[in-house]
Formats: structure tokens, C-alpha cells, sequence
């Protein structure tokens, strides 16, 4: 099966699956915790990869489904432009900044209830680096690597969320993940 058959078939499958819908209770009061992630089935085996476009990524055969879930959020807006504050009124924006972005995917992937600012990404989660999701963040500014592949504001090329090939150094950062992924 090509490249353009694989990912329309991983595109149809996310569209039927239900998508995480847990909000923040209305009002203000206390919030619950965030939801615990499923067990890891296996260790990756393989790393995502990017479509012959260089922009779409396609999650590994046998990722988890919050794996496919938070690959194919991170498609949906990754030709979506920087924008301060964005994403966290609301995590459907015209734009995103950067823990806008992180806040988009991990709520698809069904593992955060809000969105949360980069130094409130620093808490998040488990301490670390995860199996399939790490969340790097500091004080101002946050990005993530999912499967293999970082999901990042910041880097060469067009601003805004994107796939970006290009390592970059994690130093002042704090690795976090979803428990269980």
C-alpha cells in the first residue's frame, strides 16, 4: 500500500472513531484530574513519518489509537498560523501558539481537559520522557515529540504549528508525558 493509501485510510478510521470530548466543568470550580491514559500496548517499534507533502505525518502501524488521535489533531492545524494566546480560550482557534498547540493534540489524544500555558505544561503529566508522547516545556515556550517526530511553533520554515524534521536541543527544558504513553 502506498504512502497517500495509508494515510487516507488512517484519516478515514480517525473520522469514525469517537474523539475525547472531557471539558473543564463549567463554573470554575474544583477540576477533576486529568484522565489517566490507557497502558501502552507495546513499545514503539517504529517512529511516525512524514508524507511525500513533508507536512503530514503518518503514525506508525500499531500505534495506540490516542497515538493516531494526537498525530492526525497535529495534521488538522499544522498549516495553522502563530498566533499569541491561541488555542487557549478555546482549543478550535484560527491560530495557535505554542502550549495552544500542545494543549490541541493532547486533548485529542484524550489526555487534558483545558488548555494550559507552558509553565503549567511543566507539571503536567508524569515525569520524563514517554513512550510514544513527550511534552517538553519551560517558563515560555512548549513543543512535543510524538512518535519520533517533534510537533513544534518554533524552528526553520513557516511559523506555527508544524512537523519539524530538525532535532533541537532539549536543554531548559522539563520532559513530561501522559501517564501510560
Amino acid at each position: 500500500m502506498n504512502i497517500h493509501a495509508r494515510a487516507a485510510l488512517c484519516a478515514v478510521a480517525l473520522a469514525l472513531a469517537p474523539a475525547a470530548t472531557a471539558e473543564a466543568a463549567p463554573g470554575g470550580g474544583t477540576q477533576a484530574p486529568e484522565p489517566e491514559a490507557p497502558a501502552p500496548t507495546a513499545a514503539p517499534l517504529a517512529h511516525a513519518t512524514l508524507a511525500s507533502d513533508g507536512r503530514t505525518a503518518l503514525a506508525p502501524a500499531g500505534a495506540p489509537v490516542a497515538i493516531q488521535r494526537a498525530i492526525a489533531a497535529a495534521n488538522r492545524i499544522n498549516r495553522k498560523p502563530y498566533r499569541y494566546g491561541g488555542g487557549h480560550a478555546r482549543f478550535r482557534d484560527s491560530g495557535y501558539d505554542c502550549s495552544g498547540t500542545v494543549s490541541y493534540v493532547l486533548h485529542a489524544a484524550g489526555v487534558l481537559r483545558r488548555p494550559r500555558a507552558s509553565g503549567d505544561l511543566m507539571r503536567f503529566g508524569r515525569a520524563g520522557h514517554g513512550t510514544w508522547i513527550t511534552v517538553y516545556a519551560n517558563g515560555g515556550h512548549a513543543y512535543m515529540v510524538i512518535a519520533g517526530l517533534r510537533f513544534d511553533t518554533s524552528g526553520p520554515g513557516p511559523s506555527g504549528p508544524r512537523w519539524r524534521s530538525v532535532k533541537r536541543s532539549s536543554s531548559g527544558y522539563v520532559a513530561r508525558h501522559p501517564a501510560g504513553m
